[in-house]
Protein backbone atom coordinates (compact mmCIF):
# COMPACT_ATOMS: atom_id res chain seq x y z
CA UNK A 1 0.00 0.00 0.00
CA UNK A 2 1.47 3.58 -1.06
CA UNK A 3 2.45 5.81 1.59
CA UNK A 4 0.40 8.65 -0.38
CA UNK A 5 -1.60 8.58 -3.09
CA UNK A 6 -3.55 11.21 -5.34
CA UNK A 7 -6.23 9.53 -8.15
CA UNK A 8 -6.88 12.11 -10.56
CA UNK A 9 -6.94 14.95 -8.21
CA UNK A 10 -7.83 18.19 -9.70
CA UNK A 11 -7.67 21.95 -7.89
CA UNK A 12 -9.22 24.57 -9.58
CA UNK A 13 -10.41 28.52 -8.36
CA UNK A 14 -13.30 30.46 -9.55
CA UNK A 15 -12.15 34.17 -10.57
CA UNK A 16 -13.35 37.24 -9.75
CA UNK A 17 -15.18 37.15 -13.62
CA UNK A 18 -17.11 33.73 -12.35
CA UNK A 19 -14.56 32.15 -14.60
CA UNK A 20 -13.15 28.88 -13.26
CA UNK A 21 -9.19 28.33 -13.47
CA UNK A 22 -7.97 25.46 -13.55
CA UNK A 23 -4.06 24.94 -11.88
CA UNK A 24 -4.18 20.85 -11.72
CA UNK A 25 -5.30 18.55 -14.14
CA UNK A 26 -5.67 15.24 -13.28
CA UNK A 27 -2.67 14.36 -11.10
CA UNK A 28 -2.39 10.48 -10.12
CA UNK A 29 0.77 9.62 -7.82
CA UNK A 30 1.56 6.54 -6.06
CA UNK A 31 4.46 7.59 -3.52
CA UNK A 32 5.79 4.57 -2.00
CA UNK A 33 7.68 3.89 1.43
CA UNK A 34 10.94 5.43 1.17
CA UNK A 35 10.48 7.03 -2.23
CA UNK A 36 12.49 9.68 -3.70
CA UNK A 37 10.66 11.85 -6.54
CA UNK A 38 11.79 14.97 -7.91
CA UNK A 39 8.75 16.89 -9.72
CA UNK A 40 9.98 19.26 -11.93
CA UNK A 41 8.05 22.79 -13.31
CA UNK A 42 8.37 26.57 -14.12
CA UNK A 43 7.10 29.09 -12.26
CA UNK A 44 3.21 29.18 -12.47
CA UNK A 45 3.21 25.64 -13.79
CA UNK A 46 1.24 24.75 -10.48
CA UNK A 47 3.76 23.15 -8.08
CA UNK A 48 2.83 25.61 -5.05
CA UNK A 49 -0.51 23.97 -5.23
CA UNK A 50 0.37 20.32 -5.36
CA UNK A 51 2.72 20.82 -2.56
CA UNK A 52 -0.33 22.11 -0.58
CA UNK A 53 -1.98 19.14 -1.80
CA UNK A 54 0.87 16.20 -0.65
CA UNK A 55 1.78 17.87 2.66
CA UNK A 56 -2.37 17.98 3.82
CA UNK A 57 -2.65 21.28 3.66
CA UNK A 58 -5.54 21.75 1.19
CA UNK A 59 -8.11 19.74 -0.66
CA UNK A 60 -9.14 18.32 -4.03
CA UNK A 61 -11.48 19.96 -6.28
CA UNK A 62 -12.31 16.66 -7.30
CA UNK A 63 -10.67 13.32 -6.87
CA UNK A 64 -9.01 11.65 -4.05
CA UNK A 65 -5.85 11.65 -1.79
CA UNK A 66 -5.10 8.97 0.52
CA UNK A 67 -2.48 9.32 3.30
CA UNK A 68 -1.58 6.08 4.72
CA UNK A 69 -4.53 4.28 4.24
CA UNK A 70 -6.56 6.94 5.29
CA UNK A 71 -8.75 9.28 2.69
CA UNK A 72 -8.11 13.07 3.25
CA UNK A 73 -11.35 13.43 3.79
CA UNK A 74 -11.64 11.26 6.94
CA UNK A 75 -9.17 13.86 8.24
CA UNK A 76 -10.15 16.79 9.27
CA UNK A 77 -9.55 19.62 11.25
CA UNK A 78 -7.24 19.12 14.59
CA UNK A 79 -6.75 15.33 13.30
CA UNK A 80 -5.18 16.73 10.02
CA UNK A 81 -2.79 18.94 11.74
CA UNK A 82 -1.80 16.22 14.41
CA UNK A 83 -0.97 13.99 11.29
CA UNK A 84 0.75 16.61 9.18
CA UNK A 85 2.54 18.01 12.40
CA UNK A 86 3.83 14.17 12.69
CA UNK A 87 4.21 12.78 9.49
CA UNK A 88 5.10 15.20 7.10
CA UNK A 89 8.49 17.55 7.05
CA UNK A 90 8.83 20.58 5.15
CA UNK A 91 11.78 22.07 3.73
CA UNK A 92 11.70 25.62 2.02
CA UNK A 93 14.14 27.76 0.04
CA UNK A 94 14.29 30.54 2.26
CA UNK A 95 15.32 28.21 5.76
CA UNK A 96 12.31 30.40 7.50
CA UNK A 97 14.52 29.72 10.64
CA UNK A 98 13.37 31.84 13.89
CA UNK A 99 15.15 35.00 14.43
CA UNK A 100 16.47 35.41 17.99
CA UNK A 101 16.10 31.90 18.39
CA UNK A 102 19.72 29.64 18.42
CA UNK A 103 19.85 26.43 16.14
CA UNK A 104 19.07 24.59 18.83
CA UNK A 105 15.94 26.39 19.77
CA UNK A 106 15.35 26.35 16.15
CA UNK A 107 14.84 22.49 15.55
CA UNK A 108 13.11 22.49 18.90
CA UNK A 109 10.23 23.94 17.71
CA UNK A 110 8.56 21.30 16.28
CA UNK A 111 9.10 19.07 19.31
CA UNK A 112 6.88 21.41 21.34
CA UNK A 113 3.73 20.22 19.80
CA UNK A 114 4.61 16.42 20.52
CA UNK A 115 3.61 14.19 23.31
CA UNK A 116 4.81 12.35 25.80
CA UNK A 117 8.95 11.21 25.58
CA UNK A 118 9.24 12.88 22.43
CA UNK A 119 8.06 16.51 24.29
CA UNK A 120 10.67 15.75 27.48
CA UNK A 121 13.45 15.02 25.71
CA UNK A 122 13.38 17.37 22.89
CA UNK A 123 16.16 19.27 23.99
CA UNK A 124 18.07 15.87 23.38
CA UNK A 125 16.26 14.92 20.21
CA UNK A 126 17.18 18.26 18.99
CA UNK A 127 20.58 18.12 19.75
CA UNK A 128 20.68 14.17 18.53
CA UNK A 129 19.68 15.88 15.10
CA UNK A 130 21.79 18.91 14.72
CA UNK A 131 25.05 16.36 15.14
CA UNK A 132 23.21 14.17 12.14
CA UNK A 133 23.40 16.53 10.23
CA UNK A 134 27.23 18.39 11.07
CA UNK A 135 26.09 20.94 13.37
CA UNK A 136 26.83 19.72 16.60
CA UNK A 137 29.11 22.67 17.05
CA UNK A 138 27.34 25.33 16.17
CA UNK A 139 23.94 24.32 18.47
CA UNK A 140 24.66 27.51 20.11
CA UNK A 141 24.71 29.65 17.20
CA UNK A 142 22.13 32.33 15.95
CA UNK A 143 20.72 31.98 12.53
CA UNK A 144 22.57 35.54 11.28
CA UNK A 145 25.67 33.87 12.46
CA UNK A 146 25.51 30.66 9.89
CA UNK A 147 26.32 30.37 6.53
CA UNK A 148 23.47 29.91 3.98
CA UNK A 149 24.29 25.90 3.80
CA UNK A 150 24.36 25.86 7.26
CA UNK A 151 20.94 27.43 7.73
CA UNK A 152 19.84 24.76 4.92
CA UNK A 153 20.79 22.27 7.80
CA UNK A 154 19.17 23.61 10.29
CA UNK A 155 15.87 23.78 8.42
CA UNK A 156 16.47 20.01 7.46
CA UNK A 157 16.88 18.92 11.09
CA UNK A 158 13.63 20.75 12.10
CA UNK A 159 11.75 19.25 9.12
CA UNK A 160 13.47 15.68 10.33
CA UNK A 161 13.35 16.21 13.90
CA UNK A 162 9.78 14.10 14.56
CA UNK A 163 10.59 11.42 12.07
CA UNK A 164 8.21 12.29 9.58
CA UNK A 165 6.98 9.67 7.14
CA UNK A 166 7.15 11.82 4.62
CA UNK A 167 9.62 14.75 3.40
CA UNK A 168 8.78 18.14 0.80
CA UNK A 169 11.64 19.67 0.14
CA UNK A 170 10.67 23.11 -1.91
CA UNK A 171 13.26 25.02 -4.18
CA UNK A 172 15.88 23.45 -1.26
CA UNK A 173 18.29 24.19 -2.90
CA UNK A 174 17.20 27.45 -4.47
CA UNK A 175 19.13 30.09 -1.98
CA UNK A 176 22.58 28.37 -2.03
CA UNK A 177 25.38 28.28 -4.31
CA UNK A 178 26.14 25.13 -6.75
CA UNK A 179 28.61 23.57 -4.51
CA UNK A 180 26.70 23.68 -1.62
CA UNK A 181 23.35 22.88 -3.12
CA UNK A 182 25.20 19.90 -3.85
CA UNK A 183 26.02 18.97 -0.37
CA UNK A 184 22.74 19.75 1.18
CA UNK A 185 20.83 17.25 -1.11
CA UNK A 186 23.12 14.89 -0.69
CA UNK A 187 22.79 15.21 2.90
CA UNK A 188 18.77 15.31 2.76
CA UNK A 189 19.20 12.40 0.86
CA UNK A 190 20.83 10.03 3.02
CA UNK A 191 19.08 11.19 5.99
CA UNK A 192 15.66 10.20 4.20
CA UNK A 193 16.82 7.14 3.34
CA UNK A 194 18.25 6.24 6.74
CA UNK A 195 15.19 7.10 8.66
CA UNK A 196 12.77 5.00 5.59
CA UNK A 197 11.09 8.45 5.02
CA UNK A 198 9.56 9.34 1.42
CA UNK A 199 11.30 12.03 -0.22
CA UNK A 200 9.54 14.75 -2.57
CA UNK A 201 11.34 17.31 -4.34
CA UNK A 202 9.88 20.18 -6.20
CA UNK A 203 12.31 21.96 -7.93
CA UNK A 204 12.79 23.88 -10.85
CA UNK A 205 16.78 22.76 -11.97
CA UNK A 206 16.89 19.73 -13.86
CA UNK A 207 20.48 18.88 -11.82
CA UNK A 208 18.87 18.87 -8.62
CA UNK A 209 15.70 16.77 -9.94
CA UNK A 210 18.38 14.33 -11.45
CA UNK A 211 19.44 13.02 -7.58
CA UNK A 212 16.20 11.43 -7.44
CA UNK A 213 14.94 7.94 -8.47
CA UNK A 214 11.55 8.97 -9.94
CA UNK A 215 11.36 11.87 -12.17
CA UNK A 216 8.12 14.09 -13.30
CA UNK A 217 7.40 17.17 -14.94
CA UNK A 218 4.46 19.41 -14.13
CA UNK A 219 3.25 21.64 -16.98
CA UNK A 220 -0.29 23.25 -17.43
CA UNK A 221 -1.28 22.00 -14.28
CA UNK A 222 -0.44 18.40 -15.92
CA UNK A 223 1.66 15.87 -13.92
CA UNK A 224 4.11 13.10 -16.22
CA UNK A 225 6.22 10.94 -15.55
CA UNK A 226 9.86 12.09 -17.64
CA UNK A 227 13.82 10.28 -16.83
CA UNK A 228 15.81 13.72 -15.95
CA UNK A 229 18.95 11.76 -16.43
CA UNK A 230 18.47 11.00 -20.04
CA UNK A 231 17.57 14.29 -20.96
CA UNK A 232 20.90 16.08 -19.30
CA UNK A 233 22.91 13.46 -20.89
CA UNK A 234 21.87 14.01 -23.96
CA UNK A 235 22.27 18.01 -23.21
CA UNK A 236 18.89 19.41 -23.62
CA UNK A 237 18.55 22.86 -22.53
CA UNK A 238 17.20 23.25 -19.24
CA UNK A 239 14.77 25.24 -21.11
CA UNK A 240 13.15 22.00 -22.38
CA UNK A 241 11.96 21.03 -18.76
Amino acid sequence: MPLLSLDDVTRSVELPDFSTLEILKGITLNVEVGDHISIVGRSGSGKSTLLNLLGLIDNPTTGRIVFDGEPLEKLAGSKRDRKRGSDVGFIFQQFNLLAGRTALENVMTPLLYASGRQFWRRKAIAAEMLDRVGLGDRMASMPEKLSGGEQQRVAIARALVRSPRLILADEPTGALDVETGKTVMALLDDVAEQSGAALITITHDPNVAALARRHYRLDGGVLEAIDVRKMLAASLPEAAL
